[in-house]
């Protein structure tokens, strides 16, 4: 190819898909309303629609009472990584799996932002009304607002526990 200087440039083309840069941060405090509807917060709405997905995966957490939104292409990823590291003929594996798939809600995004929460999900979660939207890099978290008065760990906690991974060689036990 024949660049504007006259030279043969080469260029190497390179596919990058858009879930490369979905990212989302942020701590956001909103509100469910009597049925359980739920305005997204406006930058994860951005950052979804930029990506064309307007559904999105729900299910409970497996390590903290709260809930994840994984954007459908996220979800996909995680669901495939998992299936990649299973057995399928292992008992327990198959069960992992069901497990996994089974506590899933597929959720649509209506045109005024908002998503429905469904009842059995807000219970496991601890949700009554008040909940706080934080952004865990491919996916969001909904957390009930009154469970997120303390911060996850002391400041001491943090900083050591960063140090550690931060300093850590790649390959390297923490």
């Amino acid at each position: 190819m024949v660049g504007n200087c006259g030279e043969l440039c080469n260029f190497e083309a390179k596919y990058i898909h858009w879930q490369d840069f979905m990212r989302f941060i942020g701590n956001i405090e909103a509100k469910t309303d009597n049925k359980g509807r739920v305005f997204l917060p406006a930058c994860f709405r951005r950052t979804l629609q930029a990506g064309a997905c307007d559904v999105v995966m729900l299910r409970k957490d497996v390590y903290q009472d709260c809930l994840v939104l994984y954007p459908l292409d996220s979800w996909n990823e995680q669901l495939n990584l998992l299936r990649s590291r299973l057995d399928k003929w292992n008992a327990r594996h198959q069960m992992i799996f069901r497990q996994f798939v089974a506590d899933v809600e597929e959720l649509r995004i209506d045109s005024n932002g908002r998503i429905l929460l469904p009842k059995r999900y807000m219970q496991m979660a601890g949700i009554e009304q008040e909940v706080r939207f934080i952004g865990m890099d491919d996916t969001i978290e909904i957390w009930a607002k009154e469970k997120l008065d303390k911060p996850f760990m002391s400041p001491e906690e943090f900083s050591r526990g960063l140090e550690e991974i931060m300093t850590a060689e790649k390959g390297g036990a923490l």
